[in-house]
This record gives structure tokens, sequence and C-alpha cells, in this order.
């Protein structure tokens, strides 16, 4: 590959990629409700390096900051009780005003240091935040990575992007590296000393995990980084295990401070957004017909002015990426308070954890249902109980995540409303919220009419054992003739009366119910005034007609 000098290169002045990794959390005890797991790593506290993130809002509101105000004020107020709670909310119950929302956080890790595969000299990026993201009543949880560098130059940037977030390498090189991803990537203390380090190039470890689980193993480096939390299909340990739910590259958001981001062609643009990798300059990643359209479904450019001085700002989302481009000499561009590298950590940062949050809590509802379905054993009671249980509650889960999370507008502010718009759109949240909502329709439609043919089964043997009840009572009460005086009787007689007639109105109250089908069709049978007496007749035989098991004769 024809790759330009580094005099040639565009600088970026700051970098700041922020990782995105959804997760399905599996429940803490077999067949149980729903949990929250966030109580277990909190009760975990004192041997584990995650700690909860105290509620920026329910502090001290002298120390409330202009940026904070700024970010809440960007959205609606149903999105603000979603991501803040409500004043004077109970944080431990979201349903008294409380924030469904619990953020942990670890600060052992201060660096993460890459070395890639085509340079020799490693580079070193700074930990912003390392966060866990817990959502009430959904068995979600979303790891976020922050990292940030000043001075690189954007092929080091655009191989950032294409190759940080890989859980797990999709092939190996010629080398036994892995493919597409690092050849190292190590977590660092603050003291220098090395944490972690990745393992892509352990390839038989993958093919053994796969072989043996049929699931996915993820690198070492990203195992470190979650626990006390631990992968589901594996012989670890943890209090609280997760899954892989979605493709082994993480979403991402990138911010870059250009010296002159009016430089970039086309390419670079679409190398950035698509995180396609490096590449030539002044050529295109895919195909002219596949990037035909590319300003208009990756592009928004409402303060993106190439040929004015002030080049402005350009925003790019594909769903999987969200890449914000401006200049370096820019105050406003820059600003970590009051400008666009503020809002790019707080307000667009929330604008791409909620459409990704919102499709992995419908993909784990929708993982949730073929587990239950592939469980159910038509032929099992239990089983068939157990599934309708499951069912329910997925039922439940989904009306919950509707009316607390669901939400196809989340401001009023023409950017924040159209990036929203267009990262949902890629991601196909929309599609897949109405397949899950048809699908789990569907179930309940089975449920409600498989227990309204139960009912119908029991009112049927019900009536007839009523019917046999009533013709009884009628013979034996007509005028309150007693057939048998015994009331003058010794109290042994009169008790042994009881007995006889006690059991033998049982054992007829059991042939009633017991042969209650065969009766009901022949109670519709005799009210039936086109057949003919010996069809009813037959009906009547048919009663007491033992029936042959299946399989015999």
């Amino acid at each position: 590959m024809d790759i330009p000098s580094r005099q040639q290169e565009q600088r970026v002045g700051h970098f700041r990629q922020i990782l995105l990794w959804p997760l399905q959390l599996m429940p803490l005890a077999a067949g149980g409700p729903l949990q929250q797991h966030h109580q277990v790593l909190a009760q975990e506290s004192a041997s584990q390096p995650w700690r909860e993130l105290a509620d920026e809002f329910g502090g001290d509101p002298e120390q409330f900051q202009e940026r904070h105000y700024s970010e809440f004020v960007t959205f609606l107020p149903y999105v603000q009780r979603f991501l803040y709670g409500e004043g004077g909310g109970n944080d431990d119950n979201p349903q008294q005003g409380g924030s469904p929302i619990r953020v942990f956080r670890r600060h052992d890790v201060a660096q993460v240091r890459m070395s890639f595969k085509d340079s020799e000299t490693p580079l070193c990026f700074d930990i912003i935040h390392l966060d866990l993201y817990f959502f009430h009543d959904i068995d979600v949880v979303i790891l976020v990575v922050e990292i940030a560098a000043d001075d690189l130059d954007l092929r080091q940037v655009q191989d950032t992007l294409y190759r940080f977030g890989r859980a797990y390498p999709p092939y190996w090189d010629d080398d036994g590296s892995g493919g597409h991803c690092l050849r190292r990537s190590e977590w660092l203390a603050a003291d220098g000393r090395v944490l972690a380090t990745s393992d892509y190039e352990k390839r038989s470890k993958y093919l053994a995990f796969v072989s043996r689980f049929r699931a996915p193993c993820i690198s070492s480096h990203w195992e470190f980084l979650l626990r006390p939390l631990v992968l589901h299909h594996s012989d670890e340990e943890g209090p609280v295990r997760y899954r892989q739910i979605e493709y082994h590259r993480m979403p991402l958001l990138a911010y870059l401070a250009m010296d002159d981001p009016r430089r970039l062609d086309r390419g670079d643009f679409a190398r950035l957004v698509l995180v396609s990798g490096p590449g030539r300059s002044g050529s295109l990643p895919y195909s002219d017909q596949h990037l035909e359209d590319f300003e208009a479904r990756f592009c928004y450019d409402r303060y993106w002015h190439p040929q004015a001085e002030q080049s402005g700002t350009r925003l790019l989302s594909c769903g999987h990426a969200f890449i914000m481009v401006g200049s370096a000499r820019d105050a406003y561009f820059t600003g970590a308070e009051n400008g666009l590298l503020g809002q790019f950590r707080h307000q667009f940062f929330l604008l791409a954890l909620i459409p990704h949050f919102h499709k992995a809590a419908l993909l784990m509802l929708s993982d949730r249902l073929v587990t239950a379905l592939t469980r159910l054993q038509i032929g099992n009671a239990e089983s068939v109980k157990t599934f309708k249980r499951d069912i329910r509650e997925v039922l439940e889960v989904f009306l919950r995540f509707t009316h607390r999370y669901w939400f196809t507008e989340i401001s009023d502010q023409a950017q924040a409303r159209a990036l929203f718009a267009m990262t949902r759109g890629h991601l196909g949240t929309e599609r897949l919220y109405a397949e899950l909502r048809e699908e789990i329709q569907d179930m309940s439609q089975y449920l409600d009419s498989d227990s309204l043919r139960r009912q119908a089964n029991t009112v049927v043997r019900l009536t007839v054992v009523t019917t046999a009840g009533l013709i009884a009572t009628i013979s034996t009460g007509f005028l309150g003739m007693n057939l048998i005086d015994a009331a003058q009787e010794p109290l042994p007689d009169r008790l042994l009366l009881f007995a006889l007639v006690f059991v033998l109105s049982a054992l007829l109250t059991g042939f009633a119910i017991v042969r209650s089908k065969r009766l009901s069709d022949f109670l519709e049978a005799l009210s039936d005034e086109r057949l003919s007496q010996r069809d009813r007749l037959a009906t009547l035989l048919a009663v007491w007609r033992s029936r042959r098991p299946p399989g015999s004769g």
C-alpha cells in the first residue's frame, strides 16, 4: 500500500476516542427474575476496582457546573427523567423518581499502550474514563472507555479507530497475529506497570474456546478490564456473568481537532466514519457506486463551511461510529467546558449511548425469546409451565422498556434531533423494535388462546359434573323424600351409611370427571336434533367403552 510520508500527513492536534461495548448480563439465579447486577457489584467493592460514581446532580448546588446544565437542557423532559431522575427522588428506586442508570468507574488504569503491525514504535493514550453503565430492570451493561492523545498524524488516528476496539480477532494473519487487531494492547498503571496484555496471537485459545462453548472468546486484556464480571461461557468464577450481544467491533465516538480540516478529502472522511483504516491519500475506501450518496447518508454539514476562513465543524455518523472533526485553532471547538469538546464528551456521548442501549436491550430480549423457545418441550408439562412464565416475564420487561426507555425523539434542538435520528436509522432500532413487538404479541396471543382453551375445557367438564350431580340431587331430594329412614339408628350405623354414600358419590363424581369429555359429547349429541336415536345411543355407549391404547390391535 502506498503510504504518504509523515510530512504530507494531516496532523491531529488533539484526539479523543470513546468506545461503547454493550454486553448482555446473565441472570444471577437460574430461572430467577431480572435482578439488579449493580447491587452485587457494589457489595463486592472491597475486592474489586469498580466504584459507584456519585450523581453529579445530587451534590452541592454551588458545585454544579454550567456544562452539566447545558447537557441537561439538551434533552426533552421525559429523556431528562430517564438520564437524571427527578428532584427529591429515591436514587435507590427509579420508580420513586431516581435515575434508572447506575455508573461504576475504576481508576487503577492510567494509560493504554498500543503496538501497531506496521510500526515498531508503540503509542500511549491517556485513559480519561473507564465506566460501566447499568440500567434498571434491563440485563444489559455498557462498558465505556475514553482515551485521549495529542499530536498524532491522521494515519495513526485511522489505525487506532480501526484496530483498538476489537474484542477478539476474526482471523489470523500469516505471521500469527490477529487479523484487523493491534499487534499488542497493554493497560498501564500510573507508575508504568503493565496490568494486562492482549493475547490476539493465541490462535489455539480462541479455536478451543469456540469448539468447546460454541461462543466467542474475548482477549485477555478486555477480560481483565471487566473483572469481577466474567464471561458466561467459561470456567471462571465471578459474581456477575456476561455474554457477547453484538459484533466483535465495539461502537465508538471520535473527536479530531485538526490543523486544517479542509485539507481532508472525501476518502479521508469516508475512512473515518466507516472506520475502514488508513489508506492512500486521494483514494476512496470503497467503490464510487457504494459511496455515491455518502454525504447524504453519513454527513451532517449544518455547520461545515470548507470554503470559508473558519471551516466550522463536520459531524458524521454511520451508526457504528460517530465522528466530530474541526479546527484545532478554533477556541470554541477545543473548549473542554463550554465548547464542542465538552459537548462531545457529554451531549454527543449520550446521543450515541441511548440508541446503542436501545439496540442492545432489544437484542437481549430477542435472545431471551429464543432461549425460552429452545428449552420448550411440548410433551413436558413442567417445561410448558416454565415456558409460559419466561414469555410472560419477557413481555413484562418489554412493556417496562417501552414506557421507561424507548424514545423516538429526544431533543428539540435541530442538531441533536438530526444526529439521533441518523444514528438510530443506521442501527435499525425502529425495525428491530417493531419485529420484537410483533414476536412478543404473537407469543402473548398464543398464551392467551391456550389459557382460554384450557378454561373452556374446564368449564365443559364442570358442566358435565354439575349435570350429573343435578340428576342425583333431584332424584334423592324429590319432595324431601328420605329413601332410608335412619335418623333414629345408632351412631355407628349412621356413620357406616354416610361413608357408603360418600364413597359411592365420590366414585360417581370421579367417573363423571374422567369421562367428562365423552359425557359432554353425549350431551351435545342429545341436544342435536339432526341425529337419529341410534346415533345418540352410540354416543352413550361410547361413554362406557374403554379406549384402546395407541398402537394396540
